[in-house]
């Protein structure tokens, strides 16, 4: 393997050709992000296909090797936008390296994890690829959009059938390998319109609706109050509430939306189904409550005793120095869609959450080599590579 020097010299490299490729969103414009990921991957030797169901929202798949077990990395090539461009000390399009960290937009959610994997790639096909198995790169689109034209897509249609599922994320190279579910739903009440100067001539849909989300709330609250599992909780969130179309009328339509983080061992139909049962409950007229079905993706557990566990685990120990930490996620990834698969699902990489999603965000240069050597010690304990 290269010195510490070169690895750092070939990582800050690849970033700030990806942090200069803008792609933000909205739009969601991965096209020319991709186009130089493929390149590097193409040129290194991977059978390298891009793939897009929205146009310029473009996906690359490469793969090293046959067979299983399938050694999957991940990364999602968009980003947020800049938001106030006043925020920023320096250009968010253009890398800046400064006190041992690179600054620019995406560079630590998720540019800097796809900058490492993108080395790790060159290196597994310097070593002529894996002993066993295939080892594949995914970087993908409409992670920020929360949408299905990225990871979601890449299992719907086969592309990728992972044995171990590593998505780069920020975890300062520590590892999340469990994840709570998500369910969003709809509720809408339905009233009648009359003129506010005489309410009683109408049937108030936002009223109905506060019934409905006091009754929600109160029996949620009471039931969740016990599902707990470690640093994890069941939770429920009011998240949207609107209603009436003008003051001086009596509201016919309101609309809540509702979001569920579900505990592991909780499933998104069973939880629609409570949700549904308690907004139902309530004596309100026939049609007057409708409670809709959104999206929704059970959480996963990857077991601390499984194979690519714990070789991530020995491999964080041999490189930091200190054990594996297991850290709670606050919000969901793209492993999620793999949830049902039962398959091992990890999240790691270089920087701390706390810097994505903000201005001046930036990716500490030293954590990046850290999670490339992390990265190829682990891929030789699952797979092995043919120069070892």
């Amino acid at each position: 393997m290269s010195s510490e020097k070169a690895i750092a010299d070939r990582i800050v490299g690849i970033l700030g050709e990806l942090i200069a490729r803008p792609s933000a969103y909205p739009p969601g414009d991965t096209a020319a992000i991709s186009a130089y990921a493929a390149g590097i991957l193409g040129k290194a030797g991977y059978a390298t296909e891009t793939i897009a169901r929205t146009p310029t929202w473009d996906n690359v798949v490469a793969r090293l090797g046959t067979g299983q077990p399938s050694l999957v990395f991940n990364a999602h090539a968009d980003t947020v936008g800049v938001g106030a461009r006043e925020k920023w000390k320096t250009d968010p399009f253009k890398a800046h390296v400064e006190d041992g960290k690179v600054f620019g937009l995406g560079a630590g959610n998720c540019k800097g994890s796809m900058a490492v994997q993108l080395w790790l790639a060159e290196e597994i096909a310097r070593r002529s690829g894996p002993k066993r198995g295939e080892v594949v790169f995914t970087f993908v689109a409409d992670e920020e959009h929360l949408g299905p034209d990225g990871m979601f897509m890449l299992r719907e249609q086969g592309k990728v059938k992972p044995t171990w599922l590593v998505l780069g994320a920020q975890t300062e190279n520590h590892l999340i390998t469990e994840e709570r579910g998500i369910l969003w739903a709809k509720i809408t009440t339905h009233g009648r319109a009359a003129h506010a100067g005489k309410p009683e001539n109408g049937d108030n849909a936002i009223l109905r609706m506060m019934r409905v989300l006091e009754a929600v709330q109160k029996a949620m609250g009471h039931r969740l109050a016990t599902r707990v599992s470690g640093d994890k909780k069941s939770t429920i969130n009011i998240g949207m509430l609107h209603g009436g179309h003008n003051t001086n009328v009596v509201p016919s339509l309101c609309v809540a939306e509702i979001d569920r983080r579900l505990l592991p061992s909780e499933k998104v139909g069973e939880a629609f189904a409570e949700l549904k049962e308690i907004a139902l409950s309530l004596e309100e007229p026939m049609g007057s409550v409708e409670v809709e079905f959104l999206t929704g993706t059970n959480g996963f557990t990857a077991p601390k005793s499984g194979e690519g566990v714990k070789a991530f685990s020995a491999a964080i120990e041999a490189v930091l120095g200190e054990p594996a930490r297991f850290l709670n996620a606050t919000g969901v990834s793209d492993g999620r869609y793999f949830a049902d698969d039962g398959i091992e699902i990890m999240n790691l990489g270089p920087g701390s959450g706390a810097e994505g999603h903000a201005a001046n965000e930036s990716v500490p240069i030293a954590e990046m080599v850290q999670s490339a050597k992390i990265q190829l010690m682990a891929v030789e304990k699952l797979l092995g590579l043919k120069d070892a």
